[in-house]
Formats: structure tokens, sequence, C-alpha cells
């Protein structure tokens, strides 16, 4: 039988019960990174009383060996106790576990998936946006024009859109979600149930202010829903046009809820 067992994404007590129990049960771990899940495995023996008393067998599987991984897997390799966990939160989301999935459900193979701590939705609903429909994007391309198109469809697709980003490009996407949309709200998680984990929501602008340089650790960014058709002129409409500074800053501080001096203002120190 194949187990998928999400892990905490931050806060070591959001582990469950059932976690807890496979974990004790399995013969095989399957992990994203082995050294990662053997560290989890010490802390919920310290502090959780995780009791194992067999020998098991932790195997590497990752995005760079799935396939192959996959291609020499027979039926009979899951007559044993396998879990998979990748390292941290969901297998499946953004991490490997979903080829697995595919084969036990192709081969008649029982497996099951636990419930558990997941970024996504932890901060989708953190968002307080109250359109329902969410469409999560994951990574968008790093650059060029997949990175235009992804951007788009994260930005009028017309659902609340969830994405990750990593931390040095997170004030990239900022600047490419202000440039076509500076009214835009958004919501930006930082580093979720650890620590240091931060909420940020407003407008793009304002967002982009109170975060300014503190882009360290792992971000989620929900996007409010919005259609093409919804759409006015934003700020690089305004500027593609031959208008006086004075007069563009009056037109884009209605937009963006600026006042007309602070949008002067910038737009003279971006020249």
């Amino acid at each position: 039988m194949l187990t998928l067992v999400p892990t905490p994404i931050g806060n070591i007590s959001d582990i469950s019960l059932r976690a807890i129990e496979s974990f004790q049960n399995a013969d095989i771990l399957l992990c994203e990174d082995t050294r990662v899940t053997k560290k989890l495995i010490h802390i919920l023996k310290e502090r959780h009383g995780l009791l194992i008393e067999k020998e098991q067998n932790f195997t590497s599987l990752h995005s760079h060996n799935e396939s192959y991984f996959i291609e020499k897997l027979s039926p009979e390799y899951f007559e044993q106790n396998i879990i998979y966990v990748s390292d941290a939160g969901m297998p499946g989301i953004s991490d490997p576990g979903q080829e697995l999935v595919r084969y036990c459900a192709a081969n008649n193979i029982e497996y099951d998936i636990l419930p558990g701590a997941n970024a996504v939705l932890t901060a989708f609903v953190a968002s307080g946006f109250v359109a329902t429909k969410m469409l999560f994007l994951g990574f968008l391309a790093h650059k060029g024009s997949n990175r235009a198109k992804d951007l788009n469809e994260a930005l009028y697709n017309g659902y609340t859109t969830v994405l990750y980003e990593s931390p040095h490009r997170l004030s990239k996407l900022l600047s490419e979600i202000a440039e076509l949309d500076s009214s835009r709200q958004i919501f930006l998680a930082k580093e979720i149930t650890k620590k240091h984990q931060t909420f940020y929501s407003g407008s793009v602008l304002d967002v982009q202010a109170s975060v300014g340089s503190n882009i360290k650790g792992e971000w989620v960014v929900v996007i409010e829903a919005k259609t093409q058709n919804e759409t006015t002129f934003n700020e690089r409409d305004i500027l593609s046009f031959d208008l006086p500074k004075k007069v563009a800053a009056k037109l884009i501080a209605r937009i963006t809820g600026e006042t007309p001096k602070a949008c002067y203002t910038r737009l003279l120190e971006t020249e």
C-alpha cells in the first residue's frame, strides 16, 4: 500500500496523529530529501513520542528521478507499507507524488492520501478575498514570453489566484503586477506557520512599500480576482501617451489612490 503523508510547513506541532502512525508503520519511506525526513522523524521522536520498532528503508524520490524510479517499479513493491513525504506540506502540490498516485491507480494498488498542512489553502483563507473560486498556478515561468503569458493569466483569469514565489524574484513580481494593474489588491504570506510568519495586504503599491527589502523567506502570493473585461487603463497605458508628467500623474492617481503630488514625484524619480 502507498500512503502520501503531508508534513508541517513550519510549525512541527501541525503534524497529525495519522501522520505519526504512518511513520511508525512504514517499511519504506520515499522522501524528496532523506536528510529532511530523517530530521523530522528525530524531532517527532523527541517531542511527540514517535516510536519506531523496526528497521526502515529511506529512499530518495524527487522531481529529477521520479519518472525513472517509477519506470522500474512493479506492483509487488507495494506489498510493503510504503509512504511518500515531500520536504514540507502536501505531496503533489508543486512537489513530487502525483506520478506515484497515477501508477497505483493504473495498477489497482491500494493507496491513501492523508490531509494536512498546505501553504496554498492557508494563504487563500488568510487573504480574506471573498471569491470562493480559486486557481493555483504554482511558480510562474522565470522570464521571457512565457512569464508574460503566465502573469497575464494570473491577473485576468477571473479567479482568486495563488502563486508561489522565491525571495529573489518577489520584488520583480510585485513590480510586474504594479506595471499592469497598480490598483490590484493582493495578499502576501511569508513563512507560514513559522516564527516569523507575516501577512501583507492591500494594493500592490501599498504592499510593495510595506515589504521593502524584507524579502527573505518563503512566499505565497494571492491575487484578487478580476477578468480582462473589468480592467481599465493602468499606469503603463497612461504613460504610453505623450502626456505632460503632471497630467499623467493626475490620471494615474485616479487609479492608484495616490495623491497627484506623490505620483508626480514618483514619475520624476523613475525617469
